[in-house]
């Protein structure tokens, strides 16, 4: 037998080994070590794990790894649990990222738990810089940390996304698919950093979790329903967004969000709906809950707004197609950073219907803050801002 074929065999051993006694995969048996690239190691358990007929843990240990672009694909045939207890690194140079959309990529999976207490560091300090985003439209993106496409009954538990390129984690035609107790950390000035972006997906919850990055803290785009984001610290960031809606012809309906028990420290926005004018799209917004909120300086609490348009890139004369619908904002309560507590800008082509208020108690400065409204009539129960003026009571 010669050299070759022995170190194969030993290697082989090691990994029968590894498994038999504990009943995980380490990659340190498929060759990865600290301090170097992990990628085709964890491809190499990605692929024994994917083709056992019984469950499979993948354990990453406390240590610093590099990793450079890795998609894992299903279908598998039995649940697979990735334990990551160190800290991951993405490639400091965005360049060198080869144009991923996302650097790690898990799709196609069913039953998945990512879990530990590791980090995914995505160095994305160099790509802030020559993001342009907030100017140019047809910005070319760089990758965001973490990618789920057609992950079904799945959870992400306990781990770190900091420093993304671009969004920390982008989840897409996904169902049953949990976070908690997850973190997300990026500096208020790093651009279109969304910390988790959900979009076409069933029953998504995101619960126990901390955001503070440099853009929304969660952004729901089109086609989600019935999705939960409960016990979640947003800040700093732009707040929990449903949009933007209404840019492009493709675009599905959004309906079913609860957002319960959440805080926001010194963000730019609150909760916030958010579409285009102009819109080639007539969809709907439906069925949104949000209560039990407190804000802390939060410059925009309760926004919706019909005539999105960053950047002024795109003509206002023609009023927003989408229809927002069964939306309700109670027990919210704090301060706000400006004197309108409260915007509820709608379209003049679509009015807002069943729009409420309840318990809404904002204060600036010292004083109950205000509300300015167009296009919508909310029924207001309890003490909240009326439209035009100061403090309402119910029936008012």
């Amino acid at each position: 037998m010669n050299l070759a074929r022995i170190t194969i065999f030993v290697s082989l051993l090691l990994v029968e080994f590894c498994f038999a006694n504990n009943g995980n995969l380490d990659i340190s048996a498929f060759g990865g070590k600290p301090n170097s690239d992990i990628a085709k190691a964890l491809s190499s358990a990605w692929t024994q794990a994917c083709a056992s007929t019984t469950p499979v843990k993948i354990v990453i240990p406390g240590s610093t790894y590099q990793m450079s672009v890795l998609e894992l694909k299903g279908p598998c045939k039995a649940p697979i649990e990735i334990q990551i207890d160190g800290t991951i690194k993405a490639p400091a140079d965005p360049n060198t990222m080869k144009g991923a959309y996302h650097w790690l990529t898990i799709g196609r999976v069913d039953s998945i738990t990512l879990s530990g207490k590791g980090v995914f560091d995505g160095q994305g300090a160099n790509a802030w810089k020559r993001n342009d985003c907030h100017k140019n439209y047809k910005c070319k993106g760089d990758s965001m940390n973490l990618g789920f496409n057609f992950v079904n009954n799945s959870i992400v538990r306990g781990l770190t996304s900091k420093d993304s390129k671009t969004f920390h984690v982008n989840v897409i035609s996904c169902n049953n698919f949990t976070f908690d107790g997850f973190k997300v950390s990026a500096p208020n000035n790093s651009p279109n950093t969304d910390g988790i972006h959900i979009g076409r997906s069933t029953n998504v919850n995101v619960i126990n979790t901390d955001i503070a990055t440099g853009d929304d803290c969660i952004s729901i785009g089109d086609g989600n329903k019935k999705l939960t984001i409960q016990n979640v610290v947003c800040g700093p960031g732009h707040g929990i967004s449903v949009g933007s809606l209404g840019r492009y012809e493709i675009e599905e309906s959004v309906e079913g969000l609860l957002v319960k028990n959440c805080t926001f420290k010194g963000t730019d926005n609150g909760v916030r709906i958010k579409t285009w004018p102009n819109s080639p799209v007539k969809i709907t917004v439906s069925d949104m809950h949000f209560e039990d909120i407190i804000m802390t300086n939060v410059r925009n609490p309760i926004i919706i707004d019909q005539e999105y348009c960053p950047w002024n890139q795109c003509k206002k004369q023609n009023p927003s197609k989408i229809k927002i619908s069964n939306i309700s904002f109670k027990n919210i309560k704090g301060t706000s950073s400006a004197l309108e507590g409260v915007v509820l800008s709608c379209s003049s082509g679509v009015p807002c219907q069943d729009i409420e208020m309840a318990n809404v108690d904002l204060t600036f400065n010292g004083a109950a803050a205000k509300a300015k409204c167009s296009n919508v009539k909310p029924k207001i129960i309890g003490k909240a801002p009326a439209c035009g003026d100061g403090v309402s009571a119910a029936g008012s």
